[in-house]
């Protein structure tokens, strides 16, 4: 499916450098093409009616990564060590995204150090994306929701700028501040491991949100930075939504419920999300969102985790995020299990490994399939619009500071 009125001007990544003198260079995977595309089926009505809803609606991914990885993952510690990931500007002009955010290398940031999540490595990494982008028009950042309806209109796409966790931050609150003065609009509280602000869903034992967390949840909400619990523990988790005065975010997760690893949300936290105004994002990286129905990973175990978080609190806050990326995300995950703690995060079941998600495999296939598996399935165009996007501008309407 052809993008439409994207002003995409031929801008590659750091075209205002000499590759080999100013940076070394790496074969990166293909933007597009790099697996058999795959198309869900729908009929040449369904499918008018699918590009006119990608086309009128606002589409909004809470939780991707829409950079491009080397083609040879040998050599993904020596690219991310340099601290110049590249955007993969002609994929995402073929998308028919508005706004993604955009959770750069999190953890897998290792500029300064061997295990990420450093305060120097998330600035550096955060400040070399903006120079990038500084340097072309066709992708804006992002600061408000009239960015995201702006960018909508001049057939653009807005940037947001995600943290997954809170971790580099350490036991200073100001760094809330300079975050969000960098462009940071939604960050999470913890990932795998525990931080000063609460426990990560890998450990034992979960200690809740401490008073230090309580501190940042607060600051957070007087800045006007959204919240996510997508890698936090049940118990800090829960603990975040009470506190904040704010809804809060699942960007990326599914219900345990239908796949028993401490990656996916129990029902009880899916709950108090929605109760607080909050939406969950439904994830699709590899070897997340299983089912018992659907142990090997496809758009249908995804769609099964999507329809069992509306059955549970309602179409009005469930979203997606697919949390994908350009490029081999199995290997990556593979290269990082380490730092993300890959194999704690997804104990349970025994599944059937896959190289890629058929049909969510990046952030430009994801959306469009995603929707005609709607239409497909009978969803009416109001609630396609809900969670493709509307839900996500409903919350970032309240909790985000618009500068009047």
């Amino acid at each position: 499916m052809p993008t439409k009125n994207k002003r995409y001007g031929g801008y590659r990544s750091y075209a205002y450098l000499e590759a080999g003198r100013d940076y070394r260079p790496f074969a990166l995977a293909p933007e597009l093409g790099r697996v058999p595309e795959h198309t869900v089926e729908v009929d040449p009505e369904q499918e008018a009616r699918v590009r006119r809803l990608l086309e009128e609606n606002i589409v909004v991914s809470l939780h991707d990564h829409p950079t491009l990885v080397p083609a040879d993952l040998a050599e993904i510690v020596d690219y991310r060590r340099q601290g110049r990931e590249f955007t993969a500007y002609e994929a995402l002009s073929r998308s028919y995204l508005d706004a993604v955010f955009d959770n750069m290398m999190d953890g897998t940031a290792v500029v300064t150090s061997k295990s990420g999540w450093k305060w120097d490595d998330v600035v550096y990494d955060l400040g070399m994306r903006l120079s990038d982008l500084a340097h072309q028009d066709f992708i804006v950042p992002c600061r408000t929701v009239a960015d995201i309806r702006r960018a909508k209109e001049e057939g653009r796409l807005a940037w947001v700028a995600a943290l997954e966790a809170a971790t580099p931050i350490e036991n200073e609150l100001d760094r809330i501040d300079i975050l969000y003065g960098l462009g940071v609009r939604l960050m999470g509280v913890a990932y795998s491991e525990s931080n000063a602000l609460g426990s990560g869903l890998r450990e034992a034992v979960d200690g809740g949100l401490t008073m230090f967390g309580r501190e940042a949840v607060r600051r957070m909400n007087r800045l006007g930075m959204a919240i996510d619990v997508s890698h936090a523990g049940d118990r800090t988790a829960l603990d975040t939504i009470e506190v904040s005065e704010r809804p809060v975010f699942i960007t990326h997760a599914g219900a345990r419920a239908l796949w028993p690893t401490a990656r996916m949300k129990p029902d009880e936290v899916i709950r108090a999300c929605a109760e607080k105004g909050g939406v969950v994002g439904i994830e699709a990286a590899p070897h997340t969102t299983l089912t018992r129905a659907h142990p090997r990973h496809s758009i249908e175990s995804v769609m099964e985790h999507f329809e069992y978080c509306v059955d549970l609190v309602g179409i009005d806050h469930v979203a997606f995020g697919p949390d994908t990326l350009y490029g081999d995300h199995v290997g990556l995950h593979r290269a990082f299990a380490a730092h993300l703690s890959i194999a704690s995060a997804h104990q349970g079941p025994a599944f059937e490994e896959v190289p890629y998600v058929a049909g969510i495999e990046n952030p430009t296939e994801a959306f469009p399939n995603i929707v005609r598996w709607l239409v497909r399935h009978g969803y009416g165009d109001e609630d396609i619009a809900k969670v493709i996007g509307k839900n996500v501008l409903r919350v970032l309407e309240d909790v985000w500071y618009e500068p009047h």
